[in-house]
């Protein structure tokens, strides 16, 4: 079985990291970071991702700066119900430009399941995707709607960054065995 790693990273408003956003896995805390792992299928094959959230917070941007230098992708989360946290997103580009330049990013809206209390207009959160040359979801974990998509798109991009015949290797398994890390920081 071909299989390959991909290390992730949350960015984004306090409380909308993997728990919230992402497919259930296993999950460990870490002072100020979850790490989360969970495997996908993409074409056909299997991406481990490794998830570090950081939260979001400001007293947690050092911990971002560390965790970013080897980051592979990174998903912006705000959530749809608060303006405050995609009015945030800014500050993250900011640090993505000058600690993971170039990293792919996918921006997140999460908590679509309370469209109904909406903050933040599709159109608006999606307009500012383009700009910022990012892919744009909106998720609901609730629903299970988009959030596998959104992992399995941010993975494709840094996939295809990287070159699929570099990453895509047999899986040899056991502890000497080498797959490449796609990581995707979380918000």
């Amino acid at each position: 079985m071909l299989q390959a790693r991909s290390r992730c990273q949350y960015l984004g408003a306090a409380g909308l990291g993997p728990g919230q956003v992402g497919p259930s896995a296993t999950l460990c805390f870490l002072a100020g970071i979850d790490y989360k792992t969970t495997t996908i299928l993409l074409d056909g094959r299997r991406v481990k991702l490794e998830l570090w959230d950081t939260s979001g917070q400001g007293r947690f941007c050092t911990i971002f700066r560390s965790y970013s230098r080897g980051a592979q992708g990174i998903l912006l989360v705000y959530d749809i119900t608060n303006r405050w946290s995609f009015d945030g997103i800014d500050r993250w580009i900011k640090e993505i430009d000058e600690h993971a330049p170039g990293v792919p990013r996918i921006l997140v809206g999460n908590r679509l399941h309370l469209a109904f209390k909406r903050q933040v207009p599709t159109e608006q959160a999606r307009a500012y995707a383009e700009k910022n040359c990012m892919t744009f979801f909106e998720v609901s974990p609730l629903c299970n709607f988009n959030v596998i998509e959104s992992f399995t798109e941010l993975s494709r991009i840094v996939l295809m960054r990287h070159g699929m015949e570099k990453i895509w290797r047999p899986n040899r398994g056991g502890p000497g065995s080498s797959s490449p890390q796609l990581f995707l920081p979380v918000q």
